[in-house]
Parts: structure tokens; C-alpha cells; sequence
């Protein structure tokens, strides 16, 4: 297995953080050689400036943590993201759609974002905590059919964060040129060994540092 640090988006999403704490975040991602940061759109930009030079790229996150913005509104934060310098867009599928089994709308969704990004990872983010598998399983496919090349499992704003059955029931389904990123409440080491060889090819945590000082 690759070292486990080339797994790693460290994740910093609290609406309260501060500037001195995403230039940390970055500060550490450096040191440990993670595949990348995950910030609030308000900070792409100053991830993006730290991390110049480097290989880790800047994640943020669109249509967070819902889902429910309107698709105008989520290509514009696309839009904007991509401008102050982000390497990747984790988007929220609009959940209620998952709900109402109107597969067609998150494909277009993602899509659109997709269009937008272009040669840039687009990531659809399920909320697996709030649905059952057949719906999972449909709104991965409808994601995939819409340009994603990631399906994440998880915002931690869920009901739940992700869970080793998640990972090997994505993997069963999902095309082996899909990626998977296991998101929501990663705190340890082990678990993120664990969801690794279940099938994830990405860690997203908050606590990716600690991963390092066990």
C-alpha cells in the first residue's frame, strides 16, 4: 500500500476558521505530503497562494453541506473557486432529488459543475448516511453519468460519517476508474488504514495531523 499520506485531503470546514489556521493546515500538509487541502471557499485563495509550488492541490467544497443551493448558485461558487485557484470541487448532490429518485437532476447538476471545471476533479458528495443502498447505488450512477470522477461518501454534517460497508458497497458497483474518498468522522490512523483496504483511494479528515503523532 502506498504510504498513507498520499491518500490524505486534510479537511478544515469549520465556518469559524481563521486565516492562521488554514496557513497552518498548509503549513502541515507540506510537511506530511498529503494529496491535498479542503477549505471553505473563502480560502481557496490563500490555500491556493500557500501551496504554491507544491504538489498538493486545493479542494473546496460547492453547494455545502446540503445540497440545496440552486444550480445556478453552486456554478457560480464553482466558477469562483476555480478562479481563486482550486485544483479540485467537492460538490453536494441536491439530497432531495436522491429522495425523489429524480436521477436526471443530479446528473445534470454535476454536469454542469463538471463543464465548468473541466480538466479539473469534480467529486460528488452522496450523504450515504441519509439514504438506503438502491439509492446510493443510483444517485453514484447518475453522478458518474454526469461527469464525476469521485464519489464521496460523506460532508459531517450527515446524520452519520462513513463507514467501512460504505466503502466496499461503493466499490462493488462503481467503475475501478472511479475514485471513492471516505469522508466523516475519520479520527484515527487505523480506521483510515481500514477504509483504505476496504477500496478508498482518498481520506478526507480533520484530524489528518494526528494520523502522524499517534
Amino acid at each position: 500500500m502506498k504510504e498513507i499520506s498520499n491518500f490524505i485531503d486534510s479537511t478544515l470546514l469549520r465556518p469559524d476558521a481563521l486565516d492562521q489556521e488554514i496557513i497552518k493546515l498548509c503549513t502541515d500538509a507540506k510537511k506530511y505530503g498529503f494529496q491535498a487541502v479542503c477549505v471553505q471557499p473563502c480560502w481557496v485563495s490563500l490555500a491556493a497562494e500557500q501551496l504554491q509550488g507544491s504538489s498538493i492541490k486545493t479542494a473546496t467544497v460547492i453547494g455545502f453541506p446540503f445540497g440545496a443551493n440552486k444550480l445556478a448558485v453552486k456554478c457560480i461558487e464553482a466558477s469562483e473557486a476555480l478562479r481563486d485557484g482550486a485544483n479540485e470541487l467537492d460538490l453536494v448532490i441536491p439530497l432531495w432529488a436522491v429522495h425523489l429518485k429524480r436521477w436526471h437532476i443530479i446528473e445534470n447538476e454535476v454536469k454542469a459543475v463538471c463543464n465548468i471545471a473541466g480538466e479539473k476533479l469534480v467529486k460528488a458528495i452522496i450523504e450515504v448516511g441519509c439514504f438506503h443502498r438502491s439509492e446510493i447505488e443510483q444517485a453514484a450512477l447518475a453522478a458518474i453519468e454526469g461527469g464525476a470522477k469521485f464519489i464521496k461518501t460523506s460532508t459531517g454534517y450527515g446524520p452519520r460519517g462513513v463507514e467501512i460497508e460504505d466503502i466496499r458497497f461503493l466499490k462493488s458497483f462503481l467503475p475501478s476508474s472511479i475514485g471513492i474518498k471516505a469522508s466523516g468522522g475519520i479520527r484515527s490512523k487505523r480506521f483510515a488504514i481500514e477504509l483504505i483496504e476496504a477500496g478508498a483511494t482518498r481520506i478526507g479528515s480533520s484530524y489528518a495531523i494526528s494520523f502522524f503523532q499517534e
